[in-house]
């Protein structure tokens, strides 16, 4: 593969303001942070959006226009909006985007998954903000849901309004799920799938696993064009093994805070460079957000609504 698509997700709905001092937070945060990211090389932004006040994870749709219609008048990235939001959020937050906006890529989460934050808050004696250990705390006994109905909701809502989900692959079995979806008709290949690795609750983050992923997904669903990311220290090893496998790649803050062992990522940006230097070492070269369109098929980004 000559061109790869890099991909920044830039603030999530995991980290909370008290394990960085980096992570955006404000609309405008968010916006100067995914521009820096195209800059660097980065052709895909994947957008959560955060209270300005609090950095709690948000579903309001006044801050996601006020982040896509900043970058939009920016540059011409490419903007894959959650619909994952953030832990606790209804369906009905989760999938308001895709209506309001009409994005040409949107993450769609393809099964239902333990996410287990809760071991983070004994790592931090003094929280910002009092959402926060709440937030943490409460994954111990939660599971983020994404039921059968709410999968073939979701897929009536993505073709509704033209906009290609990235499936989002936390384990196995979801692949299993998405062969399904796609044999009753409810998506149509080629599709986009994001390998999500190392969460407690989803599968470690190994090159065996990445594999098995990879051959699994081939035999059960045939072509299909894939990108990886993996939470925490293994962010970049990870990557990499995407690269060398012929796959794309995502960084971030959503996914690690860390640039290499010991020393914080001061930006996406920084991320989006290190990955960019490794691919050119091996002779790959990032694509354009242009050429990012071509690849997933995407609609243009004078198709969507903001």
């Amino acid at each position: 593969m000559s061109k790869v698509i890099i991909t920044a997700a830039i603030t999530g709905g995991i980290h909370t303001p008290t394990m960085t001092p980096y992570l955006p937070i404000t609309p405008k945060q968010i916006a100067d942070e995914t521009v820096k990211a195209w800059e660097a090389g980065a052709a895909v932004a994947h957008i959560h959006v955060r209270d300005p006040e609090t950095g709690k994870p948000s579903s309001s749709l006044e801050l996601y226009q006020e982040v896509i219609t900043d970058v939009k008048a920016r540059c011409d990235m490419v903007l894959c909006i959650t619909t994952g939001g953030g832990l606790g959020m209804s369906v009905e937050q989760r999938v308001a985007v895709l209506p309001a906006f009409s994005p040409e890529l949107g993450s769609f989460n393809f099964g239902s998954i333990n996410v287990g934050l809760f071991p983070l808050v004994s790592r931090y004696s003094k929280f910002k903000f009092p959402w926060e250990p709440e937030f943490l705390s409460m994954t111990e006994d939660f599971v983020f849901p994404n039921t059968f109905k709410s999968l073939r909701e979701f897929s009536m809502a993505f073709e509704a309004h033209g906009t290609k989900p990235e499936i989002e692959i936390y384990d196995v079995a979801m692949i299993n799920n998405l062969a399904y979806m796609i044999e009753e008709g409810y998506l149509r290949k080629p599709v986009y799938l994001q390998f999500v690795m190392g969460l407690l609750g989803g599968i470690p983050a190994t090159m065996e696993n990445l594999a098995f992923l990879y051959k699994t997904a081939k035999e059960s669903i045939g072509d299909f064009v894939w990108s990886v990311c993996a939470a925490g220290r293994l962010q970049m090893n990870m990557g990499t093994a995407a690269l060398l496998m012929g796959g794309n790649v995502r960084v971030g803050l959503e996914d690690s805070m860390y640039l290499e062992k010991g020393q914080m990522a001061k930006s996406n940006a920084e991320q989006v460079e290190k990955i960019v230097r490794i691919a050119q070492e091996l002779g790959i070269e990032p694509a354009t957000p242009g050429e990012a369109r071509n690849i997933l098929g995407l609609k243009g980004l004078d198709k969507v609504n903001y």
